[in-house]
């Protein structure tokens, strides 16, 4: 029996490649002889992401791909030393936004959503078009700004300015005071790029589901902040909709990365695009599936919000549609049953062993997910012998 592993990162414990390797250890770790009653399993880790923190360096290593070590900005503008991929016969490169842009970089004491800058990743996506790549894939996830993507916008040459024709400062949270977008010192080198951004929810730009209200408390915003800053991205989406005519107000996946997408969409014309869709159609997920008998993903949580774009969710379809079992390990899983998790997740097992505190549980995420992969294997072999 040969089982595909494809898991998404556990978040603030695991990379989705060391999940992978713990639930692989659990097969394979003291496994019996194999017999008429103890079938031999196979097993192939194929860690995947969906736009979040980490797929970039996924990405890398699936298409072959190559770092590049460069010098940007922390979101404070601080130097801060840092990488990019480049692939596909160095016409490809791919950029991870919380490399530069990240929460990661910051401490928890730090974080001010209101001055938060994604303007070194606008330096990578500079230096990208140094090398003359063709083709820019920008991972979102684990930003710390809420800034529509002006930072990067700043950094490939846009200017931002109030009615009076003076440029904005302290931005985002001046952004109320936007009247005019100049795009007049863009990089020309931009418009023969096909520039392609990976989402990872599926969140609007604004209002009680958008980047504000739903990321911006995790990125240090209070409840003022977070009314300021739905306000300073609303002013945004209203002038770009005016000097562009792209409409961002109801844009699925504008709010992901704190509305950069959103921003990147209106202003260059990015393709925003599903992470894990894409993630699986371009590193041959496709074949993987093929391969095995069953399929096992997970991530730090299993909900409703998981069917909204979250890396297993996009591995279970692509499963069921071959007609793949799917066995899902997360952290945290539902009380209760949810039908419309079962037509997607034939087993959805939490991991945890005992009752917890959350610190214990982010330590222990390896060995739960090795113990419970090593009693999963052997209920295999029940129903194979």
């Amino acid at each position: 029996m040969h089982v595909l592993i494809a898991p998404n990162a556990f978040k603030n414990s695991l990379s989705a490649t060391e999940a992978a390797l713990a639930i692989q250890r659990g097969f394979e770790t003291c496994a019996p002889p194999q017999t008429r009653d103890h079938p031999t399993f196979t097993t192939e880790c194929f860690p995947v992401g969906d736009g979040g923190d980490g797929t970039g360096d996924l990405l890398i290593e699936r298409l072959g791909g190559q770092r590049i070590t460069a010098q940007a900005r922390d979101p404070f503008g601080k130097p801060v030393s840092t990488y990019w991929g480049l692939a596909g016969n160095s016409r490809t490169a791919i950029i991870e936004m919380a490399n530069a842009s990240g929460l990661r970089l910051l401490d928890s004491t730090d974080l001010d959503p209101l001055k938060a800058s994604s303007i070194g990743t606008g330096v990578l996506i500079l230096a990208a078009l140094d090398r003359n790549v063709e083709k820019i894939i920008l991972g979102m996830g684990g930003s710390a700004t809420v800034d529509g993507a002006v930072g990067i916008l700043q950094a490939l040459g846009v200017q931002f300015f109030n009615a009076d024709g003076q440029p904005l400062k302290t931005l985002p949270g001046n952004l109320t005071d936007l009247a005019v977008i100049d795009i007049e010192g863009l990089d020309p080198r931009l418009s023969k790029i096909e520039l392609t951004v990976l989402c990872d929810v599926d969140n609007p730009l604004t209002g009680p589901r958008g980047a504000a209200a739903v990321f911006g408390p995790q990125k240090g915003a209070s409840e003022q902040d977070v009314r300021h800053l739905d306000a300073c991205l609303e002013q945004l989406a209203r002038v770009i909709h005016t000097q562009t005519g792209r409409a961002l107000s109801t844009l699925p996946r504008a709010g992901t990365a704190g509305g950069a997408a959103g921003g990147l969409y209106g202003v260059l014309g990015a393709r925003l695009v599903s992470g894990i869709d894409y993630f699986l159609e371009i590193t041959g997920f496709e074949a993987a599936l093929d391969r095995c008998d069953w399929v096992i993903t997970g991530e730090g949580s299993i909900d409703e919000q998981t069917l909204q774009g979250k890396a297993p969710h996009g591995v279970a379809t692509r499963a069921k549609k071959k007609g793949r079992p799917v066995i899902a390990l997360a952290g945290k899983v539902p009380l209760h049953e949810i039908p419309e998790l079962k037509e997607y997740f034939d087993v959805l097992l939490p991991i945890s062993h005992a009752p917890v505190d959350l610190p214990t549980a982010l330590r222990n995420t390896s060995s739960d997910l090795q113990r419970t992969a090593a009693q999963l294997r052997n209920l295999l072999a029940l129903t194979h012998t």
